[in-house]
């Protein structure tokens, strides 16, 4: 089926557009492969980019702050790098081009996604606390980019790599998987403290 994908803000793409058209933005990328890209350079795949906020323990289900937008750099018939914006008090800026593994396990886990038989609209949430990113499948496939928050019949797909112990490209439902995470984000409890 096929995914919804929010409304990207203009200024958003905008400002990945005008970086792609720097030189001097793409030769000081730390991006091999965007450097060395051939032909056109055109961004798509764009998702939103959120925050995981763990509620506390017994509290329901987490928050997602969005923080930026996501596009994946085409350059002929592969994904050579992802453009990435900031939210600022302003709108939206340019942050950075980067490469790496989530690159093609994004495109794995979208494509995963389309061949469900319901359908939601792609987001990414990110976990900074456990170094994830998961590509979260929301219900609410009309919810605006900023206000979507996470609900019980959302789905989780790990990237890989994910941390140990959770299956990347497995699909999670959310109610399951954010036990796992929220127990995992918990502070340790200090040596010799009463249990």
């Amino acid at each position: 089926m096929p995914l919804h994908v929010p409304a990207v803000p203009a200024p958003a793409l905008r400002s990945v557009l005008a970086a792609l058209s720097s030189p001097t933005a793409v030769l000081e990328a730390r991006t091999p492969a965007l450097r060395s890209a051939e032909g056109p350079l055109i961004p798509e795949h764009p998702l939103p980019v959120h925050v995981f906020e763990p509620a506390a323990p017994g509290h329901g289900l987490p928050h997602a702050r969005l923080t930026g937008w996501r596009f994946h750099i085409r350059a002929g018939d592969r994904v050579a790098a992802a453009g990435e914006t900031v939210r600022t008090p302003d709108g939206w800026a340019f942050s950075h081009f980067s490469e790496g593994p989530y690159l093609a396990s994004t495109e794995r886990a979208l494509r995963q996604a389309e061949a469900l038989s319901t359908a939601y609209q792609p987001h990414l949430l990110s976990v900074p606390g456990l170094y994830m990113l998961a590509l979260w499948l929301h219900s609410d496939i009309s919810a605006e980019a900023g206000s979507a928050q996470p609900a019980p019949a959302d789905l989780l797909v790990p990237l890989a790599p994910a941390p140990p112990g959770i299956a990347a490209h497995r699909l999670h439902r959310l109610s399951d998987l954010v036990p796992v995470l929220t127990l995992r984000l918990a502070p340790a409890p200090l040596l010799g403290s009463a249990v």
